[in-house]
């Protein structure tokens, strides 16, 4: 249904969450090197109990290998909001001139529905339409997604949960919890009982 991505995770029990998490929604995760524990870490098995066998999980040497994986942004329709009017991203640019190792990491983000999380985002997380098959991405949990990443993508696409001013962070596993439910919401629970 949509795409987890972790960029360089560093604490066990939060992926084992989000583990459990991309098992009971129809989320693929994908992680990002390097990992700040080995996979069959303890706690990282005891924070996602048995759900291993039941999520998606593939690991990727870098952001670009990952993004590569996934499919493109074709031209996407308007979408219905729930106040009867209609949204959309801007006109999504054309594809990246090849993929591989020439094409640029924003020529890639461009080219896919991709929102990163951050506390550094505008735009509120929950005023998104999102859609089946959308990547939402994640930085590590002691310094969030790096300059150069976030630059990379557009600022309608950087997303912020509310907090109360003045506090740094949400933990990285209840951050990804309200994202992926706010999405699957959106999409009428697809697949969901």
């Amino acid at each position: 249904m949509f795409n987890v991505i972790l960029y360089q995770p560093e604490i066990p029990p939060n992926t084992g969450n989000i583990i459990r998490l991309c098992a009971n929604t129809g989320a693929q995760l994908h992680l990002i090197r390097p990992l700040g524990f080995e996979l069959d870490d303890k706690q990282l098995r005891r924070a996602g109990l048995d759900y291993h066998e039941y999520a998606n999980v593939r690991v990727y040497d870098n952001l670009a290998a990952c993004l590569q994986t996934l499919p493109g942004r074709s031209a996407q329709p308007d979408h219905q909001s729930e106040d009867g009017g209609t949204a959309r991203l801007p006109h999504p640019p054309p594809p990246p001139k090849g993929e591989g190792p020439n094409v640029s990491l924003r020529e890639l983000i461009d080219s896919r529905r991709l929102f990163a999380f951050t506390t550094k985002g505008a735009q509120p997380y929950h005023e998104v339409h999102y859609q089946a098959g959308d990547a939402l991405l994640f930085g590590p949990e002691s310094r969030g997604l790096p300059v150069d990443i976030l630059e990379s993508v557009q600022p309608e696409q950087r997303l912020r949960l509310p907090m109360l001013p003045d506090n740094r962070s949400l933990n990285l596993s209840n951050t990804v919890a309200v994202a992926v439910f706010e999405a699957w919401r959106q999409c009428g629970f697809s697949g969901g009982e």
